[in-house]
């Protein structure tokens, strides 16, 4: 235990310790003197970038996502639901491909089973609960969309 604490210690007073601060400062946009917010140097002068000329009037700041590297956003094309969908049809192929798998297992377990009655049965019981658990996930996905669709029309 004393050990445990001395290694939680450490470990505190290195992250603590060894950490490395950035400076804000207030960052102004030049022409009209418009607070942009405390921000590091580097920040300030990428967001003084999008400045407009001096004619008065500010152009919209647009940063850049940091996962895609638009400034845009499209909400048909991206998102936290597009992710998601993208999530979910990813684990339904995953689940289709490890339920095939399952088929071909339960099939030579069973036509290898050399007459056992308990191979057999050993078969023929794979191959049902691979059966439940496929139409199950089918089922809620079903469910989960039909919700979703009727929800957000």
């Amino acid at each position: 235990m004393k050990m445990i604490f001395t290694f939680c210690s450490v470990f505190v007073f290195l992250f603590i310790f060894n950490t490395t601060t950035v400076k804000a400062a207030p960052c102004y946009c030049p022409p009209n003197n418009k607070y942009l917010g405390d921000v590091a140097e580097d920040v300030c002068r990428d967001l003084q970038k999008n400045c407009s000329g001096g004619n008065g009037s500010d152009t919209p700041i647009s940063l850049p996502n940091p996962l895609t590297g638009k400034t845009t956003y499209d909400e048909k094309t991206e998102g936290i639901p597009v992710l998601l969908g993208n999530i979910i049809n990813s684990v339904l192929g995953i689940i289709g491909s490890l339920a095939l798998v399952m088929f071909i297992y339960g099939g030579a377990t069973w036509m290898l089973s050399a007459g056992s009655q308990e191979q057999v049965t050993k078969g023929k019981n794979i191959l049902i609960w691979a059966t439940v658990g496929i139409v199950i996930i089918f089922t809620a996905y079903a469910l989960v969309k039909f919700v979703l669709t009727t929800v957000t029309g």
